[in-house]
């Protein structure tokens, strides 16, 4: 198990990594640095790097491209183990792992589509949505080879209670990260609010209706805020509860605190790209570390459900 472990861990940290980078093509408006060729960038396979868009566009691809085949590389060893009941089972590695390599080819295939679509934002929105969906089925296997807390949730136990507070909290984060890629690529929604934390009134010529997209972003964004902090404060009250679920929520109200001061910090400072990057990075880290909470309270509850019935 300690090599799946290990490729599930490695596939969680490259498609975190893919998604970042994603949200920095958007960012940086270089979706379409390698023209409208797919797979090739500009009818080559290596381009001259003489150009900051083509570089980053293309460092996208690449690593897309290595999220595929860590991904297959994970499916094939647990493919070879399929006679383990730990691994072919109902809650075994194999099934999150194919779920995972047919999600991430239909994720390149998405890719494709928003190329020849010339980066349209319903295209755009959609491929990052989907990547996000692909990043939490890897996160489900990785926790099933027992990595990323996995082990120990199992070990511990925990409450039905827990499981639903952290998946409200998750659920909220990924309308929040998805919300967070519409304000990128809709004209005029990512200056429509330059006030913090109140929108403030919307530069001239900013269409109506990109004030109320942002507006919305920033209203799920302090729903989850406080959500955050009051499931952390309970969970550290709550006995009984697996520690490693404990601290997926206080990365997460640690991520979240800091998410609020970046995002003061880019607004102010009328969203220089650099902090627009780590805005959206960490945004995903909050979603991420939230759904991993979520799951390894689900197992620790699920398990605990097991010691009783037996």
């Amino acid at each position: 198990m300690t090599r799946l472990r290990r490729l599930a861990t490695v596939s969680v940290v490259i498609t975190y990594l893919h998604l970042v980078f994603g949200g920095l093509v958007r960012i940086t408006g270089s979706g379409m640095g390698c023209g409208d060729h797919w797979p090739k960038c500009n009818g080559s396979w290596i381009p001259p790097f003489d150009n900051a868009t083509v570089m980053i566009e293309y460092t996208h691809r690449l690593l897309a491209a290595l999220v595929v085949t860590v991904i297959a590389a994970l499916t094939y060893a647990a493919w070879r183990r399929r006679a383990d009941p730990d691994i072919a089972g109902p809650r075994g590695v194999l099934g999150a792992a194919r779920t995972a390599l047919v999600l991430v080819i239909a994720v390149a295939l998405l890719g494709l589509v928003t190329v020849k679509l010339g980066n349209r934002t319903l295209a755009t929105v959609a491929h990052w949505t989907l990547a996000m969906a692909l990043l939490a089925v890897v996160v489900v296997a990785a926790v099933r080879t027992g990595a990323l807390g996995g082990t120990a949730a199992r070990a511990q136990g925990g409450s039905a209670r827990t499981v639903n507070s952290l998946a409200a909290g998750a659920a909220m984060a990924f309308l929040a990260v998805v919300l967070g890629g519409l304000v990128a690529k809709t004209p005029g929604a990512a200056v429509a609010c330059p006030g913090f934390p109140l929108c403030g009134d919307a530069p001239a010529g900013v269409p109506s209706g990109s004030g109320h997209l942002q507006l919305t972003h920033r209203i799920v964004a302090y729903l989850l805020f406080f959500h955050v902090l009051g499931i952390t404060m309970a969970l550290m009250r709550r006995a009984g509860e697996a520690e490693s679920v404990k601290r997926a929520a206080r990365t997460a109200a640690a991520l979240v605190l800091i998410q609020l001061g970046v995002a003061a910090a880019m607004v102010l400072s009328m969203l220089p790209a650099a902090l627009r990057s780590l805005h959206q990075a960490i945004g995903v880290a909050v979603w991420l570390t939230l759904f991993l909470g979520a799951y390894l309270a689900r197992t620790a509850a699920t398990a605990d459900r097991a010691v009783s019935a037996t």
